[in-house]
């Protein structure tokens, strides 16, 4: 099966689990912007989250295709 991890016999794709660790640096993310006050200056925190969100998504996926698969 290509493009799937094997998680206790439960094929995912490579997606979800990179998925949940962007979530998990989010919220490192949000903690830290939180306590330097970053939030004060943001118009829509929630759409600033989803944004961050998003791109933490796609930079762990370009990283993984670049590790994974060189050249």
């Amino acid at each position: 099966m290509t493009g799937a991890v094997d998680f206790f016999g439960l094929y995912l794709p490579w997606l979800m689990p990179l998925a949940g660790a962007a979530l998990l640096a989010l919220g490192l993310v949000r903690r830290v912007l939180a306590w330097g006050g970053a939030y004060r200056w943001i118009w829509h925190p929630a759409l600033f989250d989803l944004a961050l969100y998003v791109l933490l998504l796609w930079g762990m996926s370009a990283l993984s295709m670049r590790v994974l698969h060189p050249g």
